[in-house]
């Protein structure tokens, strides 16, 4: 009888069947069946991530659940950490993205399909590939998080570091291309503890405690579970610490002003017109506009009047006299500041997006072009002209405006415009601030969101300009043609609003604010130079433990 460790008794283990044909056994099992197991098990980590995704949708408006944004950011970060390689990882953070955006911005296929007419297949095979685009950049922060901590992804730093290299994610898809920071992951937070952190440093450095805190989670309840193993109480009891002082640190925050008031407060009146898309650029709507704007504007006095975007669908130096007359006769009469949007020219070939305004206390007209331009509908990037010219768009080409372009005067205080998708971003918008003479006392973004019919774009919207509420601590007056129509104080809540598709006017007595937040001062510096020397740090520890 021979011993166990003798050839012949290896080699009967390798063949008795009772050991070595069954489906566990490795050196049974054929490399394709291990193959299909990976993919399948790839395709549902992959369709969890995508459902995470459309739940993270979820946490911005309309619904506000800020923390859902934690917990589906959680999912991703457990998923991710799991991954085998930087790449499965960065797959899994697309396929998040892919469920995030594409739940996010559908109501682009409306504005392309519909008012656009472009086909349909067409539209949303562009809403799909824009998503995919979008997606890269979680899937890059989930790399690279990947890569760097490679020898530990239950730490404390490593937690850390998912936060600074998501936040960096969300900067460089704001930038890129121009920038579309559109559902950017730190405006769930407008009406959450994160808020108090909005004056100091920015819906970037909120992105990078939100994310943090869903890192910080997962490594808190991981280690919980391994508690029996050293050092994993003190990470678990160090999450859970970390968790409730940022979210204890934004609660005390909230409270501080950084600004005071100034002067007293001025009478408002913001016009909805409600002028259906489809015909607004046609005769019968440009003449409604027209008309409808005219009457809304003289039909009492106030402070200040302001119109939403384009509220005279035509280029200013073709304003009918009538119009023109009748819109002066009333400032003049009322001493009304009047603001209102129209397209601005300066040659036969060089157009702008702007808004003018005429008032007791200016010598001549006012005039803010738009700065931060749409691409596609504002301006066509190179080699695009065939893709636009599948839309029917009216001027999709303008010329840009500066970042030190000054405010409105009313009553003793100023007013900064901003047109449509220029409030998506905070740094120009303190950088006008930090560069204007006299630092203006509000904000006022006019819009034209009747481009994506009745869908969450307006919501979304309303709680961006939030946000930029909160970072400038001061008000935030909206004119939009079909919704969100509202007055938003500088504590980033709603103070008054009208319902959407209508026609109306909004009343409000608003008070202007003086004062420099730390975020107007310095913008998206600290919020980026924090998690560069956190993704350094992470960098350092990952030589060490090479």
């Amino acid at each position: 009888m021979k011993r166990a460790g003798t050839p012949d008794a290896v080699a009967t283990r390798r063949t008795d069947p009772m050991v070595g044909s069954g489906p566990s056994s490795p050196s049974a099992t054929p490399a394709g069946a291990f193959q299909a197991t990976s993919r399948q098990g790839m395709l549902f980590r992959l369709l969890i991530a995508a459902a995470l995704g459309v739940a993270h949708t979820q946490a911005f408006a309309p619904h506000d659940w800020w923390w859902l944004q934690i917990l589906s950011v959680a999912g991703l970060v457990a998923l991710v950490a799991d991954a085998p390689r930087p790449r499965a990882a960065a797959a899994t953070a697309y396929a998040f993205g892919m469920g995030w955006f594409l739940s996010g911005i559908w109501w682009l296929y409306i504005s392309m399909h519909v008012y656009g007419e472009m086909p349909a297949w067409m539209a949303a095979l562009a809403v799909v590939l824009f998503a995919g685009y979008l997606s890269l950049w979680p899937a890059l922060a989930a790399a690279l998080w990947h890569w760097l901590t490679r020898r530990g992804r239950d730490g404390i730093l490593a937690a850390l570091a998912f936060g600074a290299a998501w936040a960096l994610s969300e900067w460089l898809r704001g930038v890129v291309f121009t920038g579309f920071p559109w559902l950017g992951s730190g405006y769930p937070h407008t009406d959450g503890p994160l808020s108090g952190f909005a004056p100091l440093f920015g819906v970037y450095g909120i992105s990078f405690l939100a994310a943090s805190a869903s890192a910080l989670l997962v490594a808190g309840v991981r280690a919980a579970l391994r508690r029996s193993e050293p050092g994993a109480t003190g990470t678990a009891a160090g999450s859970a610490g970390l968790i409730v002082a940022t979210l204890g640190g934004g609660l005390a925050l909230a409270p501080l002003a950084y600004t005071v008031p100034v002067g007293q407060p001025i009478n408002v009146r913001l016009l909805q017109g409600n002028v259906a898309q489809d015909i607004k650029f046609e005769p019968v709507g440009i003449q409604r506009s027209l008309e409808l704007y005219r009457d809304l504007i003289t039909a009492a006095p106030a402070d200040l009047v302001v119109t939403p975007e384009t509220a005279f669908p035509v280029i200013l130096q073709d304003l009918p006299l009538d119009i023109a007359k009748d819109v002066r006769s009333y400032m003049e009469k009322t001493g009304t500041t009047v603001v209102f949007g129209a397209a601005g020219a300066d040659s036969p070939v060089d157009f702008t997006n702007s808004v003018f305004a005429i008032g007791p206390e200016q010598n001549e007209l006012y005039r803010y072009n738009k700065h931060h331009l749409v691409p596609f509908g504002e301006f066509i990037p190179f080699g695009f002209h065939w893709f636009v010219n599948m839309m029917k768009m009216p001027l999709g080409d303008f010329r840009r405006g500066t970042l030190d372009q000054p405010a409105v005067p009313v009553r003793g205080i100023h007013v900064a415009p901003n047109i449509c998708y220029e409030d998506l971003f905070g740094e120009e918008i303190a950088t006008t601030l930090r560069q204007q003479a006299t630092p203006a006392n509000m904000l006022a973004n006019v819009t034209n969101l009747a481009w994506f019919g009745d869908t969450i774009a307006l919501d979304q919207h309303l709680q961006i300009s939030r946000m930029r509420a909160l970072e400038m601590r001061r008000p935030m007056l909206r004119a939009t043609n079909t919704g969100m129509t509202a007055v938003v104080g500088p504590d980033g809540k709603v103070q008054a609003r009208l319902p959407t598709f209508e026609v109306g006017t909004l009343t409000a007595s608003v008070q202007g604010m003086q004062g420099l937040t730390p975020y107007i001062r310095w913008g998206n510096v600290p919020a980026l130079a924090g998690s560069v020397l956190v993704l350094l740090l992470a960098l350092r520890a990952r030589r060490r433990a090479a």
